[in-house]
Protein backbone atom coordinates (compact mmCIF):
# COMPACT_ATOMS: atom_id res chain seq x y z
CA UNK A 1 0.00 0.00 0.00
CA UNK A 2 3.01 2.28 0.26
CA UNK A 3 3.84 2.38 -3.42
CA UNK A 4 2.32 2.20 -6.88
CA UNK A 5 3.64 0.72 -10.11
CA UNK A 6 3.07 2.54 -13.39
CA UNK A 7 3.88 0.43 -16.44
CA UNK A 8 4.26 2.63 -19.49
CA UNK A 9 3.40 0.54 -22.53
CA UNK A 10 5.14 1.84 -25.65
CA UNK A 11 4.49 -0.03 -28.90
CA UNK A 12 5.14 -3.58 -27.69
CA UNK A 13 4.46 -6.32 -30.24
CA UNK A 14 4.68 -9.61 -28.32
CA UNK A 15 1.32 -11.11 -27.34
CA UNK A 16 2.49 -12.43 -23.98
CA UNK A 17 3.10 -8.94 -22.60
CA UNK A 18 -0.51 -7.96 -23.30
CA UNK A 19 -1.70 -11.18 -21.67
CA UNK A 20 0.32 -10.16 -18.64
CA UNK A 21 -1.33 -6.73 -18.63
CA UNK A 22 -4.71 -8.49 -18.46
CA UNK A 23 -3.51 -10.45 -15.43
CA UNK A 24 -2.58 -7.18 -13.74
CA UNK A 25 -6.00 -5.59 -14.17
CA UNK A 26 -7.59 -4.91 -10.83
CA UNK A 27 -4.43 -5.47 -8.81
CA UNK A 28 -4.08 -2.68 -6.24
CA UNK A 29 -1.31 -0.19 -6.85
CA UNK A 30 -0.61 -1.28 -10.45
CA UNK A 31 -1.58 0.70 -13.54
CA UNK A 32 -0.75 0.21 -17.20
CA UNK A 33 -0.71 3.45 -19.16
CA UNK A 34 -0.22 3.66 -22.92
CA UNK A 35 2.27 5.96 -24.65
CA UNK A 36 1.39 5.70 -28.33
CA UNK A 37 3.98 8.15 -29.67
CA UNK A 38 7.48 7.28 -30.86
CA UNK A 39 9.98 6.18 -28.22
CA UNK A 40 11.36 9.11 -26.24
CA UNK A 41 12.73 8.07 -22.85
CA UNK A 42 12.55 11.58 -21.42
CA UNK A 43 9.03 12.31 -22.62
CA UNK A 44 7.74 8.91 -21.46
CA UNK A 45 9.08 9.37 -17.93
CA UNK A 46 7.91 12.98 -17.70
CA UNK A 47 4.43 11.87 -18.78
CA UNK A 48 4.39 9.03 -16.26
CA UNK A 49 5.68 11.27 -13.45
CA UNK A 50 2.79 13.68 -14.06
CA UNK A 51 0.37 10.80 -13.39
CA UNK A 52 2.21 9.33 -10.39
CA UNK A 53 0.92 9.94 -6.89
CA UNK A 54 4.01 9.27 -4.79
CA UNK A 55 6.54 11.53 -3.10
CA UNK A 56 9.41 9.56 -4.64
CA UNK A 57 9.88 8.37 -8.21
CA UNK A 58 11.83 5.29 -9.26
CA UNK A 59 12.78 5.35 -12.92
CA UNK A 60 13.14 1.71 -13.92
CA UNK A 61 13.97 0.27 -17.34
CA UNK A 62 12.21 -2.81 -18.64
CA UNK A 63 15.62 -4.49 -19.08
CA UNK A 64 16.39 -4.45 -15.33
CA UNK A 65 16.15 -7.48 -13.03
CA UNK A 66 16.48 -6.75 -9.32
CA UNK A 67 19.04 -8.61 -7.19
CA UNK A 68 18.86 -6.88 -3.78
CA UNK A 69 15.64 -7.70 -1.86
CA UNK A 70 15.90 -4.38 0.01
CA UNK A 71 16.69 -2.27 -3.07
CA UNK A 72 13.89 0.24 -2.43
CA UNK A 73 15.01 0.78 1.15
CA UNK A 74 18.63 1.15 0.01
CA UNK A 75 17.66 3.90 -2.45
CA UNK A 76 15.24 5.60 -0.08
CA UNK A 77 17.89 5.59 2.64
CA UNK A 78 19.53 8.52 0.86
CA UNK A 79 16.74 9.97 -1.28
CA UNK A 80 14.85 11.04 1.85
CA UNK A 81 17.64 13.42 2.92
CA UNK A 82 17.16 17.00 1.70
CA UNK A 83 20.72 17.35 0.42
CA UNK A 84 20.39 14.46 -2.04
CA UNK A 85 18.62 14.83 -5.35
CA UNK A 86 18.97 11.40 -6.94
CA UNK A 87 20.26 7.95 -5.98
CA UNK A 88 21.64 5.33 -8.35
CA UNK A 89 22.31 1.58 -8.11
CA UNK A 90 25.06 -0.86 -9.02
CA UNK A 91 24.23 -2.73 -12.21
CA UNK A 92 25.75 -5.83 -13.83
CA UNK A 93 25.93 -7.39 -17.27
CA UNK A 94 24.79 -11.00 -17.68
CA UNK A 95 28.43 -12.14 -17.46
CA UNK A 96 28.58 -10.70 -13.91
CA UNK A 97 30.85 -7.81 -14.83
CA UNK A 98 29.92 -4.26 -13.83
CA UNK A 99 27.70 -2.35 -16.25
CA UNK A 100 27.23 0.74 -14.08
CA UNK A 101 29.14 1.98 -11.07
CA UNK A 102 28.05 5.59 -11.53
CA UNK A 103 28.78 8.01 -14.35
CA UNK A 104 31.94 10.00 -15.07
CA UNK A 105 31.49 13.11 -17.19
CA UNK A 106 34.18 13.34 -19.86
CA UNK A 107 34.89 9.63 -20.31
CA UNK A 108 34.95 8.79 -24.00
CA UNK A 109 34.63 12.47 -24.84
CA UNK A 110 31.12 12.83 -23.41
CA UNK A 111 30.19 10.68 -20.40
CA UNK A 112 30.53 7.03 -19.50
CA UNK A 113 29.87 4.50 -16.79
CA UNK A 114 32.45 4.14 -14.05
CA UNK A 115 34.17 0.76 -13.57
CA UNK A 116 32.51 -0.67 -16.67
CA UNK A 117 33.69 -4.23 -17.22
CA UNK A 118 35.15 -4.70 -13.73
CA UNK A 119 34.46 -8.04 -12.07
CA UNK A 120 31.29 -8.05 -9.95
CA UNK A 121 33.26 -8.61 -6.73
CA UNK A 122 36.02 -6.08 -7.50
CA UNK A 123 36.61 -3.33 -4.97
CA UNK A 124 37.18 -0.74 -7.68
CA UNK A 125 39.29 2.39 -7.53
CA UNK A 126 39.87 3.21 -3.84
CA UNK A 127 37.01 0.82 -2.95
CA UNK A 128 34.49 2.93 -4.84
CA UNK A 129 32.61 -0.12 -6.14
CA UNK A 130 31.66 -1.18 -2.62
CA UNK A 131 31.23 2.18 -0.90
CA UNK A 132 28.43 4.74 -1.01
CA UNK A 133 29.80 7.93 -2.57
CA UNK A 134 28.79 11.08 -4.38
CA UNK A 135 29.10 11.39 -8.16
CA UNK A 136 28.20 13.81 -10.90
CA UNK A 137 25.59 11.45 -12.34
CA UNK A 138 24.03 7.99 -12.22
CA UNK A 139 22.01 6.10 -14.81
CA UNK A 140 18.24 6.44 -14.94
CA UNK A 141 17.93 2.75 -15.81
CA UNK A 142 17.42 2.42 -12.04
CA UNK A 143 17.25 5.73 -10.20
CA UNK A 144 15.27 7.16 -7.29
CA UNK A 145 14.49 10.87 -7.19
CA UNK A 146 12.15 12.89 -4.99
CA UNK A 147 9.12 14.38 -6.65
CA UNK A 148 9.98 17.91 -5.49
CA UNK A 149 13.46 17.68 -7.04
CA UNK A 150 12.10 16.19 -10.27
CA UNK A 151 9.60 19.02 -10.59
CA UNK A 152 12.08 21.71 -9.56
CA UNK A 153 14.36 20.89 -12.52
CA UNK A 154 11.38 20.30 -14.86
CA UNK A 155 12.08 16.60 -15.32
CA UNK A 156 14.09 15.11 -18.12
CA UNK A 157 14.98 17.18 -21.19
CA UNK A 158 12.86 15.74 -23.99
CA UNK A 159 15.41 16.84 -26.60
CA UNK A 160 17.48 13.91 -25.29
CA UNK A 161 15.16 11.16 -26.47
CA UNK A 162 17.55 8.23 -25.85
CA UNK A 163 21.13 9.19 -24.97
CA UNK A 164 22.49 11.35 -22.13
CA UNK A 165 19.07 12.35 -20.77
CA UNK A 166 19.94 10.92 -17.35
CA UNK A 167 23.39 12.55 -17.23
CA UNK A 168 21.92 15.92 -18.19
CA UNK A 169 19.16 15.40 -15.61
CA UNK A 170 21.68 14.70 -12.84
CA UNK A 171 23.86 17.66 -13.77
CA UNK A 172 20.84 19.95 -13.64
CA UNK A 173 19.97 18.49 -10.22
CA UNK A 174 23.51 19.29 -9.06
CA UNK A 175 23.22 22.76 -10.58
CA UNK A 176 20.11 23.24 -8.40
CA UNK A 177 22.24 22.54 -5.32
CA UNK A 178 21.67 18.84 -4.63
CA UNK A 179 24.04 15.87 -4.49
CA UNK A 180 23.91 12.67 -6.55
CA UNK A 181 24.76 9.45 -4.71
CA UNK A 182 25.71 5.94 -5.83
CA UNK A 183 24.67 3.10 -3.52
CA UNK A 184 26.35 -0.24 -4.39
CA UNK A 185 24.07 -2.09 -1.97
CA UNK A 186 21.18 -1.65 -4.40
CA UNK A 187 22.10 -4.21 -7.06
CA UNK A 188 20.46 -5.37 -10.28
CA UNK A 189 21.13 -7.00 -13.61
CA UNK A 190 20.92 -4.68 -16.59
CA UNK A 191 20.31 -6.45 -19.87
CA UNK A 192 21.46 -3.37 -21.74
CA UNK A 193 19.83 -2.70 -25.14
CA UNK A 194 17.81 -5.92 -24.79
CA UNK A 195 14.55 -4.31 -25.89
CA UNK A 196 15.65 -1.42 -28.13
CA UNK A 197 18.82 -2.85 -29.66
CA UNK A 198 22.10 -1.07 -30.37
CA UNK A 199 22.80 2.07 -32.39
CA UNK A 200 23.13 0.12 -35.65
CA UNK A 201 21.11 2.14 -38.19
CA UNK A 202 21.81 5.42 -39.93
CA UNK A 203 18.76 6.98 -38.28
CA UNK A 204 19.85 5.91 -34.79
CA UNK A 205 23.41 7.06 -35.38
CA UNK A 206 22.22 10.48 -36.57
CA UNK A 207 20.03 10.84 -33.52
CA UNK A 208 22.90 9.84 -31.25
CA UNK A 209 25.21 12.35 -32.94
CA UNK A 210 22.70 15.15 -32.42
CA UNK A 211 22.22 14.28 -28.73
CA UNK A 212 25.99 14.13 -28.27
CA UNK A 213 26.43 17.58 -29.77
CA UNK A 214 23.61 18.96 -27.62
CA UNK A 215 25.15 17.55 -24.46
CA UNK A 216 28.64 18.81 -25.29
CA UNK A 217 27.34 22.29 -26.07
CA UNK A 218 25.51 22.46 -22.74
CA UNK A 219 28.01 20.87 -20.36
CA UNK A 220 31.40 19.58 -21.25
CA UNK A 221 33.08 22.66 -22.68
CA UNK A 222 33.84 23.94 -19.17
CA UNK A 223 32.76 21.01 -16.98
CA UNK A 224 35.47 19.10 -15.12
CA UNK A 225 34.04 16.16 -13.17
CA UNK A 226 34.78 16.92 -9.50
CA UNK A 227 34.53 13.22 -8.63
CA UNK A 228 37.24 12.07 -11.04
CA UNK A 229 40.95 12.78 -10.58
CA UNK A 230 42.35 15.03 -13.30
CA UNK A 231 45.45 12.81 -13.44
CA UNK A 232 43.36 9.86 -14.64
CA UNK A 233 42.54 9.15 -18.27
CA UNK A 234 39.33 10.05 -20.08
CA UNK A 235 40.21 7.59 -22.83
CA UNK A 236 40.29 3.82 -22.56
CA UNK A 237 39.89 2.14 -19.18
CA UNK A 238 38.73 4.62 -16.55
CA UNK A 239 40.77 5.06 -13.38
CA UNK A 240 44.04 4.34 -15.22
CA UNK A 241 46.71 7.04 -15.34
CA UNK A 242 46.57 9.75 -17.98
CA UNK A 243 49.55 9.42 -20.32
Amino acid sequence: RNYEILIVENNSTQKDIFSYYEELQGKPGVRVVYWKEAFNYSAINNWAAAQAKGEYFVLLNNDIEIISPDWLEQLLMFAQFPEYGAVGAKLYYQDKTVQHGGVIVGIGGVAGHAHKGFEHNAYGYFNRLCMVHDLSAVTAALMMVRRDVFEQVNGLDEEFSVAFNDVDFCLRIREAGYLIVFNPDAEAWHYESKSRGIEDTVEKQERFRGETERFLARWTKDYVDPYYNVNLTLKGQDFSLRV
